[in-house]
């Protein structure tokens, strides 16, 4: 009879051990999590005081931000135009936008494949005045890489791109021109 009151003692008695220790355990889980929560904050609070990483300015709305190197002393005018060398239409959607040096802009062309095959294409970009070319700078281009339209296929290419304000100042007008030209014939063939 001893015997069974120690074994049932000896259970309570690891029942209650084991009740403790998932205790424990779930309260270090639940401040592991709290704390990995916390950390978010915690970080974006010691990088506002040290100044590292800081990517928007405190109290400063979108409104009152101004690119200090948009020179708004002068304004290009950039001038759009578009040479196809194969079976598509290709143009510009403006002729032409005025920007200030520094300041981003984006147009637009449009290609049009006019056959019944895809047809893999490149567009080559030449500047006017040909001292303009080092400081127009393109952030992205459909001349970056070969396009491949599908038969008939319709494509709205953006070019997104400011220029240097260090352009000299008796550019006053730029002009941007693509010739855009199949680079090989094997890209597909009508069915």
């Amino acid at each position: 009879m001893k015997s069974r009151e120690n074994n049932s003692a000896v259970a309570d008695y690891a029942k209650k051990i084991n009740l403790q220790m998932l205790g424990k355990l779930l309260l270090i889980a639940v401040l592991m999590f709290g704390f990995g929560y916390a950390l978010v904050p915690m970080y974006k609070k010691i990088c506002e005081i040290t100044g590292v990483n800081v990517l928007t300015p405190k109290d400063v709305t979108v409104d009152s931000t101004v690119n200090t190197q948009i020179d708004k002393s002068r304004t290009i005018t950039v001038e759009f135009d578009a040479n196809a060398q194969g079976p598509w239409r290709f143009r510009p959607t403006v002729s032409s936008v005025q920007v200030h040096p520094g300041e981003m802009a984006q147009v637009v062309y449009e290609v049009v494949n006019k056959q019944a095959r895809s047809i893999n294409a490149q567009a080559i970009p030449s500047y006017a005045p040909q001292q303009a070319t080092e400081f127009f700078k393109k952030v992205e281009c459909f001349c970056f890489k070969q396009q491949t339209l599908g038969p008939n296929e319709a494509k709205q290419m953006p070019v997104v791109f400011y220029i240097d304000p260090a352009l000299p100042k008796n550019v006053k007008t730029i002009t941007l021109s693509y010739t855009f030209f199949e680079v090989d014939g094997s890209a597909g063939k009508a069915s």
